[in-house]
């Protein structure tokens, strides 16, 4: 048996993997066909675009977070009912964790999934060169299979056939097709404003656009003919998508066009072992739910909506009061930024958050943290213990200041080296790190066996 599946990997970031993705999807959804989207790495933006396009939940795959097994059931639990998949790469096709071999790389995912790659080159300024540069990328590793190419930023037709011929010539696959320099295509609110434009359908008429455009230009019977693929095995191994348990815990979980960084599988796990997921929204001043026996605070962008979420002094109170109280509560990045006291922008204005945690957060320009982290928790954690290991990422424009003494809530071991990161109290766990739950499904355990205990004390 086989299906259809295709990555699409580029020769470097900016290249225009994401622009020709939800292209691809556009084009092949207007087609009839059901088309589920992926993404490689840590990634919470590209995937609301897909999820926006096909209609479905994009998903993340990621082989340095998450084992061999894990990536396999996301992935074959993903593509249910669909015609095709379309996995965007991330970085470059090689590029990830480690310099020396494809962990964590668009590369492995390609592997691990074996998947065709569809390699997209930026062919400005250069015609006969494409060819060295695809050869490259063939050459550097045995294992990916890279099935054709799409060139990017071409200057006209004359221009593509020229790159066509030398890299079909030199590589012995197809160049399916192109994208001229001179559209220009650019995806509106890339960062501010991107979630509520999206669940808006704001973004619709770009989308195809877009999809008219790669209709144009791209050979996508060529490309669905590249894209066959044999069917994946399923993992014989707990499955993050069980039968959910009976409920035994209601968890709140803030989503709004602040908090929206969430990774379903997340969600997903502690449905599956008896968790209520209740959604409200901080943005629009709604308390939080009755009955929450745990509060879910991702990450998005408070700093955009600081000064609406200052005005909202009935959810603060609802949080603060709830914490203070003993509520099991995590709280990642955005989430963390919410629970200080105060966040200060890039223009220097003061805003005042829900005020538990001590201290404030300063906005700036340039990135203050990137890349993949390996957690341990400190003592009393009651998420992860210090001899629990998780992984994830941080990444993030703000930096946390505080004069007073707190106990950090876990040890982070990324590229240079290891920190304490985050802030601990009561039965809160906050910090700048995205957790993916995936990597240690005991967190799960120990958050609902946690919110049960805490419920139980609170009803006596």
């Amino acid at each position: 048996m086989l299906n259809h599946r295709m990555v699409i990997a580029g020769t470097g970031s900016g290249v225009g993997k994401t622009t020709l993705t939800i292209g691809l999807m556009a084009a092949l959804k207007k087609r009839g066909l059901i088309v589920q989207g992926f993404k490689c790495g840590p990634d919470y933006i590209d995937p609301s675009y897909h999820t926006a396009v096909t209609k479905r939940v994009s998903r993340n795959l990621d082989s340095w977070m998450l084992d061999r097994n894990t990536v396999l059931d996301i992935m074959t639990h993903g593509s249910k009912g669909a015609d095709i998949s379309i996995i965007e790469g991330v970085m470059g096709f090689f590029d990830g964790k480690d310099p020396k071999n494809n962990k964590g790389s668009t590369a492995d995912i390609s592997m691990i999934t074996q998947s065709p790659v569809l390699l997209v080159v930026n062919c400005a300024s250069m015609a006969r060169s494409a060819a060295a540069i695809v050869k490259g990328f063939q050459m550097l590793a045995e294992g990916p299979n890279i099935v054709g190419v799409i060139a990017n930023r071409v200057g006209s037709e004359g221009h593509f056939k020229i790159v066509k011929t030398a890299i079909e010539q030199e590589c012995n696959i197809p160049v399916i097709g192109y994208l001229k320099r001179e559209l220009d295509i650019k995806i509106p609110e890339r960062h501010l404003g991107l979630v509520p434009s999206i669940e808006r359908g704001e973004l619709d008429p770009f989308f195809e656009k877009l999809g008219d455009l790669i209709e144009e230009t791209v050979d996508l019977e060529q490309l669905l003919e590249l894209s066959t693929a044999p069917v994946l095995p399923v993992p014989k191994i707990y499955s993050l998508f069980t039968e959910r348990k009976e409920k035994v815990v209601r968890i709140a979980v803030a989503r709004d066009a602040a908090f929206n960084f969430y990774y379903p599988e997340n969600l997903e796990l502690l449905q599956s072992l008896g968790a209520e997921i209740v959604y409200f929204s901080p943005l629009a001043n709604e308390c939080l739910p009755e009955n929450s026996d745990g509060l879910y605070l991702g990450g998005g962008f408070p700093e955009e909506y600081a000064e609406s979420l200052s005005h909202n002094k009935e959810v603060q109170h609802s949080i603060k009061t709830a914490i203070e109280k003993g509520l099991p509560t995590l709280a990642e990045c955005g989430g963390f930024m919410y629970l200080t006291e105060v966040i200060e922008t890039t223009s220097q204005e003061e805003f005042s958050m829900v005020g538990i945690i001590p201290g404030k957060v300063i906005m700036q320009h340039k990135l203050a943290a990137l890349g993949y982290r390996e957690i341990t928790g400190g003592n009393s954690n009651f998420l992860i213990s210090g001899k629990e290991k998780a992984r994830g990422h941080e990444f993030h424009y703000s930096t946390y200041h505080n004069k007073e003494q707190i106990r950090h809530a876990y040890v982070t071991k990324g590229m240079r080296g290891t920190k304490q990161e985050g802030c601990m109290m009561h039965n809160l766990v906050a910090g700048y790190t995205h957790f993916h739950f995936a990597s240690c499904k005991t967190m799960v355990e120990n958050w609902i066996n946690k919110c049960k205990t805490s419920k139980a004390i609170l009803q006596r």
